[in-house]
């Protein structure tokens, strides 16, 4: 099974147009991205920032909470790097790449619906990567993830 944000199964990935608006927001240009988990990754110096997908959050609903991992936590790619709380669930959060973390993001966790007013700024995560060659392999570009989007959701419009 795929998952969204965190770990929520696929079978919440289908559209249900009656149940929800149709996805409407950006998918920046200059980040990569993991279609498994719908989380965005961007190079900043010797780190990387990592952060939830506005398609992501479409698909979870409004955040209400945001908890990262203790600074100095290990995190395998596809591991938990902390976890969002949703109206009615808690989903782990799972990591595009490997990486230490160096920081939580302690205003997200603080203000939350950050999150939902723009998740590219809002970022969850920054850290030493583990296998940045390796791992950015395994990302995409905007284009790719844009396609990703319309195979899950062919009326999104992107903004």
């Amino acid at each position: 099974m795929r998952s969204l944000v965190g770990s929520t199964p696929s079978l919440f990935r289908q559209p249900f147009p009656a149940m929800r608006e149709r996805f409407r927001g950006a998918i920046p240009d200059d980040l990569l991205y993991d279609t498994a988990h719908d989380m965005w990754v961007r190079r900043a110096g010797d780190e990387v920032v990592i952060g939830a997908t506005s398609f992501g959050i479409h698909l979870a609903g409004e955040i209400i909470g945001f908890t990262a991992k203790p600074r100095g936590a290990v995190v395998e790619r596809g591991r938990g790097l902390g976890t969002i709380e949703c109206a009615k669930t808690v989903l782990a959060l799972h990591a595009p790449v490997g990486f230490a973390l160096t920081e939580g993001n302690e205003a997200l966790e603080e203000r939350p619906a950050l999150l939902n007013r723009d998740p590219y700024a809002a970022w969850m995560a920054r850290g030493r990567p583990l296998d940045w060659a390796g791992d950015q392999a395994r990302l995409v570009d905007a284009a790719a993830y844009r396609a990703h989007v319309r195979r899950v959701e062919p009326q999104a419009e992107f903004t």
